[in-house]
């Protein structure tokens, strides 16, 4: 069994914001794979369903954390808990600042570079899950917080809805630690749109 876990804020307030795109995400995974009605469980909404992949099919618990972004990792851990899921097991759908917009990349283990999502979940679980990093760009450290709550404007969401598409699509990769994989179909079915001038002095593309 897997668990899928799409990061951001709780409520209609946060719907919309860049720090949401995790939760965004894990949605259309479970929208693409007819995934069963989202239950409250676990201080988290979750949803459970099955991924076809070439070595068979794989039983998956999505769940979006209600307990706010910094206390993201109470709801991981009581899910790994309960369910007896390995840490190796866990994906972390998030955003990522230090990507720019419609980049995806996915890495293992590793610091959290002040994600305070990621934090929690380390502190409470540690470090060794997989991490699907979804570009929003890095504004400037003056100018952080707002660009993270504030909400993808109508244009963005045309490569947001993309991106999220491909993520979804190429799920059973993932599931098959076919990450080289991963992340090239992803950039195929959703290339990266053009960078915004005022994106441009960040971080670039860490990886």
């Amino acid at each position: 069994m897997f668990l899928l876990v799409g990061l951001g804020n709780p409520g209609a307030k946060y719907a919309k914001n860049r720090h949401n795109i995790g939760f965004m995400a894990v949605d259309e995974i479970a929208r693409q794979y007819n995934f069963g009605a989202e239950r409250s469980r676990l201080q988290g909404l979750a949803r459970e369903g099955v991924i076809e992949t070439e070595t068979g099919p794989q039983k998956i618990i999505l769940v979006k954390p209600q307990t706010f972004m910094n206390e993201s990792g109470r709801c991981v851990g009581g899910f790994m808990t309960f369910h007896k899921i390995p840490i190796a097991k866990v994906i972390v759908y998030y955003d990522e600042v230090e990507l720019t917009p419609g980049r995806c990349r996915i890495k293992v283990g590793g610091g959290t570079a002040g994600h305070n999502g990621l934090r929690s979940i380390v502190s409470q679980s540690g470090a060794g899950f997989k991490r699907v990093r979804l570009g929003v760009g890095h504004p400037g450290r003056e100018k952080m917080l707002s660009h993270v709550l504030d909400d993808f404007s109508s244009s963005e969401f045309t490569w947001v809805d993309t991106l999220c598409d491909a993520v979804a699509r190429t799920t059973p990769l993932i599931l098959e630690d076919k990450h080289d994989a991963f992340q090239t179909k992803v950039s195929t079915l959703a290339p990266p749109p053009p960078v915004p001038a005022w994106l441009r002095g960040g971080s670039g593309d860490a990886s």
